[in-house]
């Protein structure tokens, strides 16, 4: 946990949202079954971090300490979302 904080902390207010580990996904495929098998690109865990490039997030990334137990890292642009009949 310590090597948690640490990276967290590095970032400052680039940490959105530090996230939560994650148990075994199931895949909801499209014939509507369902099927415990992790998915094609199963995740660990989230966290949102502020990034303004691919390049500053692959760069932030590259301190997690998944990493350090030879974990992998995927990086996505998280999309806003406005839902509503109101103006934007």
């Amino acid at each position: 946990m310590e090597a948690w904080g640490q990276w967290f902390g590095s970032m400052g207010k680039a940490v959105i949202d530090g996230g939560n580990p994650v148990g075994k996904s199931s895949t909801v495929k499209s014939d509507g079954s369902l099927v415990s098998d992790g998915g094609a690109n199963p995740a660990s865990g989230y966290s949102l971090i502020e990034a303004s490039s691919l390049e500053e997030a692959h760069k932030k990334a590259k301190g997690c300490p998944i990493l350090a137990s030879g974990g992998t890292i995927e990086i996505a642009e998280a999309m806003d979302m406005h839902l509503g009949g109101g103006q934007a």
